[in-house]
């Protein structure tokens, strides 16, 4: 049964790719005018290059609901965020897929057959789900995670802290969601709006209707970030890891690291691919990625949502 189409966000244009540069060959004297003519027709075919290079890709995207044919794009992206840590991403992917009464998938809208582009139509460009780890205590998985949370807050932050963070994952009373909102680096921030909105509502519904998840009194994220590589940043730092230090992988996570009570980072510099963690940079800056945990409380969402309106809208 194929998923039911959600609703539709148009992605900001990106560059395309600079094209392979003109070789050039040696020039001899006897062959100074058609060398001349060359270098005109070299100097044309560079400035086209650089005009490709400016140039504006508008794609746009829909969300779609959860369905089997999602398992590799969704464990592809879960395994982008985990890298090397032990956690059963298979499992996940596997609960995430029975629970499709909640999340959405992003997909090209529209893929041609006669496209030039190699992309499959049901590739997907990121997803948005929430696993219930009250609920879902006792799953490997669930285990597991709360696991690699708790010893990375041990290593990086002081007793109060873990005893906090502790506390709350293990409150039985006041269930904890583990958000997951991921995506390729390439997908604009805009598309996070009409994504969280959608998830809200599937989780009130939820809630209604006595069905898995339903409401949190907590939300749990792991985001992706980034400081300047050189500078120690988190050891025993805790709360007091200083915002404007770190960059988001996906922006909008900002505003839900602003409303957090609890929050600390841990390196994963040596689990990360070099190609995609160890040497990030920007404007020339070499970048240390690091995974940023929050907990946020559930009330406080609608604040949030908020502040996606404010700063996403298009």
């Amino acid at each position: 049964m194929a998923s039911r189409p959600k609703r539709r966000a148009v992605g900001s244009g990106a560059p395309q790719p600079p094209g392979v540069p003109v070789q050039r060959g040696e020039e001899g004297e006897e062959d100074e005018v058609e060398d001349e003519d060359e270098d005109d027709e070299d100097s044309d075919e560079e400035e086209d290059e650089d005009e490709g290079v400016d140039e504006e890709v508008n794609v746009e995207f829909e969300a779609y609901s959860i369905s089997d044919k999602d398992y590799d794009g969704i464990k592809k992206l879960l395994q982008q965020l985990f890298l090397k840590a032990p956690v059963n991403t298979a499992e996940l992917t596997d609960l995430l897929i029975q629970q499709n009464h909640i999340g959405s998938v992003i997909k090209q809208t529209d893929v041609s057959e006669d496209s030039d582009d190699d992309v499959d139509e049901d590739e997907i460009f990121g997803f948005i789900s929430l696993l219930n780890l009250t609920e879902r205590k006792g799953t490997q998985c669930a285990e597991q995670i709360k696991e690699l949370i708790l010893s990375s807050c041990e290593k990086n932050c002081g007793k109060t802290l873990v005893e906090q963070l502790d506390t709350h994952l293990n409150d039985t009373s006041r269930p904890v969601g583990f958000l997951l909102s991921e995506r390729f680096i390439n997908v604009p921030p805009q598309i996070a709006l009409p994504m969280h909105q959608q998830l809200q509502k599937e989780l009130a519904e939820a809630h209604k209707t006595n069905k898995p998840c339903g409401k949190c009194y907590f939300y749990l994220l792991i985001s992706k970030t980034f400081v300047e590589a050189g500078k120690n940043h988190s050891r025993k730092k805790g709360n007091n890891q200083e915002k404007e230090e770190l960059m988001f992988a996906n922006a909008e996570e900002e505003f839900f690291y602003e409303k957090a009570i609890l929050k600390f980072n841990y390196s994963v510099q040596e689990e990360s691919d070099t190609r995609l963690g160890g040497r990030w940079s920007f404007d020339d800056v070499p970048m240390k990625p690091l995974r940023t945990v929050m907990l946020i409380p559930g009330d406080r969402m609608n604040e949030i949502m908020d502040k996606l309106k404010e700063h996403l809208s298009v």
